[in-house]
């Protein structure tokens, strides 16, 4: 095939030189036709197919590939064909006598002619979109998996990522509301993925039914939302594009922090230097273009949504509320009781009536106990023979000067020593556990090992005044009392050893 450097000689021989047609085909050894064409055309044409090729022997099968393919679109995606099993199908069920290779060739052609093609977009200021995303991070010292949640201005790129340990209702709300206060204000609408936190189910016209939960926080903030086709991400395309972005630029290397509040001050000052940066194919900055998605927010911004879950339940016989799988405790006091159940990100808050009864650290784990043990030492008091085995004391950390007061306390009365020890700990329900450890080792230091004492001594200390043990004012003291020997009283003793 010739080349541009041919198309050159042949045509300068021809135009500048004056050689004839056929006497530029004898010095460069070509056929006349070909300088015919050469001068017709500056640059080779290339070969040009008239009609389609025939292919005789894949031809008859090309409806059955046809439904292969059309069959596959309604079935999962890793259980679609490749061509390699459409070959294997035409020759082991249809008599298919050709190669791979020509089957392979139309399948390709058809997926090429079968892939979605998009219209570019332009977004009008004061509208958003909303995602999450999962990556790892080191938190705490622990490596784990964090989903975090993904918020962008398409008009200005402007973005906001918070973190969270799971994708869950109360996550969701709170990263709206994160997301408001750092805009300060509301978008017109958002648009959003089908997440079965927010759409409980589509119809068949295609119409969402929402949940109850996102209809409450979509009715505190008033904005419109909107959701795209099932399974189709593109209709989305900025806020799928932060979610990448936030993982290559923001968690690359893997964010290291003792906290989530440490890990999403880290990414909400990402967001903000990301400000100062002009992306291709505009003129101004994201802060720049921010302003106009700023100014068609909806504004002033309400008092902030109570973003948690709220659950309705009943306590156990020991004293525990189960919620996401894990059991929470609850003062003793409110067995069997209704309580109702707010669950925030970090923090499980369960209330009788309207008293908070219970604040707990959330757990993520499975099954997990979350205890208090201040809530059982009321009746462990009354069944103090579970005072070793009871699972809530199993892992309290107390201060060595506890540990020694107990060994005092059961010397010195037994039994009900255990209880007593009991009613120090129960000091902590009124005091500071710092306050109550200091007024043990001043008590025993001064040798007035006693519950009483001890509340004594941690008022004087809350109060700010000189302690006064007097055994008179603190009848329930322990009483040292020494007489002095009598030998009338010796010989008693005697003579009933004789007797």
């Amino acid at each position: 095939m010739k080349d541009v450097d041919d198309y050159l000689r042949v045509r300068r021989a021809v135009q500048i030189e004056g050689l004839s047609k056929r006497a530029a085909a004898r010095r460069f050894g070509i056929d006349p036709r070909t300088v015919t064409k050469m001068m017709t055309h500056a640059v080779p044409q290339g070969y040009v197919r008239t009609k389609p090729p025939v292919r005789p022997k894949l031809d008859p099968f090309i409806a059955i590939i046809d439904k292969i393919l059309a069959d596959d679109k309604s079935r999962p995606k890793k259980q679609q064909h490749t061509a390699k099993r459409i070959f294997e199908r035409l020759r082991d069920e249809h008599g298919f006598t050709g190669k791979i290779t020509i089957v392979k060739d139309y399948v390709a052609g058809c997926q090429q002619r079968a892939r979605e093609m998009f219209v570019p977009l332009v977004h009008p200021p004061g509208h958003a979109q909303a995602d999450f995303g999962e990556a790892l991070a080191i938190i705490g010292g622990v490596e784990r998996k964090i989903h975090y949640f993904a918020f962008d201005l398409p008009h200005s790129d402007a973005n906001f990522v918070v973190a969270y340990p799971a994708e869950t209702t109360e996550a969701f709300c709170d990263g709206h509301v994160q997301a408001f206060n750092f805009f300060g204000g509301v978008p017109q609408s958002i648009l959003y993925d089908n997440t079965r936190i927010a759409v409980a189910k589509i119809l068949g016209d295609g119409k969402r039914v929402r949940t109850g939960v996102f209809t409450e926080l979509q009715s505190h903030y008033l904005f419109l939302d909107r959701f795209g086709r099932p399974a189709k991400g593109n209709d989305k395309g900025k806020v799928e594009g932060l979610v990448g972005y936030a993982r290559r630029n923001f968690m690359v290397p893997v964010p290291v922090f003792d906290s989530f509040a440490a890990l999403n001050a880290h990414l909400a000052e990402c967001c903000r230097k990301r400000l100062g940066e002009r992306l291709r194919g505009e003129t101004e900055t994201i802060g720049e273009r921010l302003v106009r998605d700023l100014a068609a927010l909806q504004k002033p911004l309400p008092p902030p949504y109570d973003a948690c879950e709220k659950v309705s339940t009943r306590v156990s016989s020991l004293s525990l509320v189960r919620y996401r799988l894990n059991d929470y405790s609850v003062p003793t006091s409110f067995g069997h009781a209704q309580v109702f159940v707010r669950g925030y990100v970090h923090e499980v808050v369960i209330s009788c009536g309207t008293e908070i009864i219970s604040r707990h650290p959330r757990s993520y784990e499975r099954e997990d106990f979350v205890f208090d043990p201040l809530h059982y030492l009321a009746l462990i008091e009354r069944k103090i023979n579970a005072l070793d085995q009871a699972a809530p004391l199993a892992d309290w950390q107390l201060p060595e000067e506890f540990a020694t007061l107990r060994r005092l306390l059961e010397a010195r009365m037994g039994k009900p020593g255990k209880r007593e020890y009991v009613q120090v700990l129960r000091l902590m329900e009124t005091f500071a556990i710092g306050d109550v450890a200091t007024a043990v080792r001043e008590a025993i230091a001064r040798g007035a090992v006693g519950v009483d004492a001890i509340k004594h001594l941690v008022l004087c200390r809350l109060e700010r005044r000189p302690p006064r043990l007097d055994m008179t004012i603190y009848p329930y003291l322990p009483k040292a009392t020494v007489a002095t020997t009598s030998a009338r009283s010796y010989m008693d003793l005697l003579e009933g050893a004789e007797a």
